[in-house]
């Protein structure tokens, strides 16, 4: 295919120019979206016959079949809904997830690998790709940060809902005197930037750090130094990676973050400049509170930006988070 595409270019058939790249990317985008509700209303088309065989035949089994279908249909349509929702130029893009730990030792830290976990279960409801790029574990339990990157069509578009500062309130499991406790942890979410996509970033405003590799109790522990910290200067953004062995690897997976980093940032402050413009009063609350999970006294998951709510709080922290991002999206509220 690309040979093709250097011989039309060549000739002048084939434009490899940014603004085509980007039609390319546009195209595929539509064409996903279509061929997904071609899908469902073939689906739709095929209950129709089954309910009219059964009626006509008398087939009880045939009818509930078909009843069946049609939930399911329903529930498709509710995604389709919801994913008709995601237009924004980096919502297709793959995700870039970071959990970081809040003031509060180690129940914070404890926390914060609760989130992990509940992303990566969502993830794998979802039927993503997901690679851990940092863990940095805690001192006693928990961790104290992780940076992951979820794989799948939407993933930024689904995940950059999440973004902000989660509350956990629950009698503490490290406290002696079982005391109820309030943790809280930040999450933040960027866009996977293209490899093709061309951020500067001047050597001389990075410092790299190598270090030693760890896991949790002292597991795969390096004896080289192959983990890599890149620190930006001017964003004050620092990234790393240690999950593989090679450093000259750790190094580009730290790049890539750094660069989705720093795209999100900027990012940022055109919406920032944007919503000045429009003088629209609704703040950019990247660090605000925006769910709380209850565990004591009683149980419930509060999203405070929709007012949603769900009692199971055990079934959110094992990943049943689409009702909160499906309400986000729906109530235009990103």
């Amino acid at each position: 295919m690309a040979d093709i595409e250097t011989r039309l270019a060549s000739e002048g058939f084939w434009d490899n120019s940014e603004e085509s790249v980007d039609v390319l990317k546009e195209r595929s985008v539509l064409s996903s979206k279509l061929d997904s509700l071609q899908s469902i209303c073939a689906d739709i088309e095929d209950a129709e016959v089954l309910l009219e065989l059964g009626e006509e035949e008398d087939d009880a089994e045939a009818i509930v079949d078909a009843g069946k279908r049609a939930s399911r249909i329903s529930r498709q349509i509710d995604s389709f809904f919801i994913e008709l929702t995601l237009t924004g130029e980096d919502d297709p893009s793959n995700a870039i997830l970071s959990i970081n730990a809040g003031a509060g030792g180690t129940d914070s830290q404890d926390w914060a690998e609760m989130l992990f976990r509940m992303y990566t279960r969502w993830v794998e409801h979802k039927g993503y790709g997901l690679d851990i790029l940092d863990v940095q574990p805690g001192e006693e339990a928990g961790i104290k940060s992780a940076t992951v990157k979820v794989t799948g069509r939407n993933a930024f578009g689904y995940l950059k809902n999440e973004i902000g500062v989660h509350r956990l309130v629950r009698i503490s499991p490290f406290n002696a005197s079982g005391k109820r406790h309030t943790s809280f942890a930040s999450v933040f979410v960027s866009p996977e930037v293209d490899k093709d996509f061309d951020i500067e970033i001047n050597d001389n405003d990075l410092r790299i750090d190598v270090f030693r590799a760890s896991g949790a109790g002292g597991q795969h522990v390096n004896k080289t130094s192959s983990a890599v910290r890149i620190t930006h200067f001017p964003s004050g953004v620092v990234v790393q990676c240690q999950q593989e062995k090679s450093q000259t690897r750790n190094k580009e997976i730290a790049m890539a973050v750094l660069k989705s980093r720093l795209y999100q940032l900027e990012k940022a402050k055109q919406q920032a400049k944007l919503q000045d413009m429009h003088d629209n009063k609704d703040e950019i609350a990247w660090g605000s509170q925006i769910r709380s999970y209850v565990l004591h006294p009683y149980q419930k998951a509060k999203d405070h930006r929709v007012d949603v709510e769900i009692g199971n709080v055990q079934g959110v922290l094992d990943g049943n988070i689409d009702p909160f991002i499906d309400a986000v999206l729906l109530g235009g509220k990103p």
